[in-house]
């Protein structure tokens, strides 16, 4: 017993990486998103303050030199660099060399408090449930919860498109993307991308108000989210194998993703939706101008029963990838 004892303390470290990961899955399922004190509500109460003292771009009665378009660029790229670094270089220089087994308890709740597969699930079927029940208000208030674009008018099948496209897309952005993360980079990395992620979904608009200040924060979440992004199109894709749609799914990724507004969110989306059969994307209302952007994946329009498979998708993404961590990891060790 003491020789079997000794050997799975030896062997465990070496299966560090998928026993965080597994942690952190485990822990969103069983306790989900924190509904107070969340770190993320802390982080935008600060980020609004100091993008009220800093960004001057629409305030045309405000003459100053910081108007100019390169110098507000400036001041955002400044603002990023001080909510987004300081967090995680702590983290790196306190926390990243403890005991194997602290390591993966600490590394495991920074990544539960990053991933948010379960969140999803519940703002999913906020909005499932009303379409179902014919609740088109009520569903309609659940969707402005998930996207920016306006929702007063909203139909049902747009909601569907609407809620299908959230899914896929932060399935990346909350789940895959910080998973990979942890994988490549440890927690610091987790903790850098998962808040450069909040502020470009703040400050990466294409208005008056962000279009300069915020081009730092949509520029540096592209780059961030890029090889997590091609991983969690493959992802995505490989679920297409029973109909064979893989390789249709990483052409569409390529061919379309690569054409729409948000380059990551382009290509996972249009997997997604290819796999599943169906279109995404086309013209919406985005702080009352009308965006059109290119079709996404090929198909029949999204309806309501898309959605919890939509949800599905993301999560059978996030184990095909914990089984490819652990196949890797015992390759390692047989090696």
């Amino acid at each position: 017993m003491d020789n079997i004892y000794n050997q799975t303390m030896t062997l465990l470290p070496e299966y560090s990486v998928f026993i965080t990961l597994s942690l952190a899955l485990l822990a969103d399922k069983v306790f989900g998103e924190a509904t107070r004190f969340h770190y993320l509500v802390g982080f935008g109460w600060l980020a609004n303050k100091l993008e009220a003292k800093l960004n001057r771009s629409s305030d045309l009665s405000f003459q100053s030199p910081f108007n100019s378009s390169f110098n507000s660029k400036i001041l955002g790229t400044f603002a990023w660099c001080l909510l987004v670094l300081p967090l995680p270089l702590i983290y790196w220089y306190c926390f990243n060399d403890l005991i194997w087994y602290w390591q993966i308890c600490l590394d495991a709740t920074v990544l539960y408090l990053a991933i948010g597969l379960n969140s999803l699930y519940q703002h999913a079927m906020q909005i499932y449930q009303p379409l179902k029940s014919g609740y088109i208000e009520q569903a309609r208030h659940f969707t402005g919860y998930i996207v920016s674009r306006q929702t007063n008018e909203l139909s049902e099948q747009e909601m569907s498109r609407a809620t299908v496209e959230s899914m896929l897309e932060n399935g990346h952005d909350s789940v895959i993307a910080s998973m990979i993360y942890y994988i490549i980079g440890g927690a610091p990395l987790v903790i850098l991308h998962r808040l450069a992620n909040t502020l470009d979904a703040m400050w990466g608009y294409r208005t008056a108000r962000f279009n300069d200040f915020g081009y730092a924060s949509a520029k540096l979440d592209d780059l961030l989210g890029f090889i997590s992004g091609k991983c969690c199109t493959l992802f995505y894709a490989i679920q297409g194998m029973k109909h064979g749609r893989v390789f249709h799914s990483l052409r569409n990724a390529y061919s379309q993703g690569n054409k729409y507004k948000s380059h990551n969110g382009g290509w996972v989306m249009a997997a997604g939706a290819t796999v599943m059969d169906i279109k995404l994307g086309g013209s919406a209302l985005y702080h009352g101008k009308k965006i059109n952007s290119v079709v996404l994946g090929t198909g029949k329009e999204a309806t309501t029963d898309d959605i919890p498979v939509s949800f599905t998708l993301v999560t059978r993404a996030s184990l095909l990838l914990l089984a490819c961590v652990l196949t890797f990891s015992i390759g390692i060790i047989w090696l």
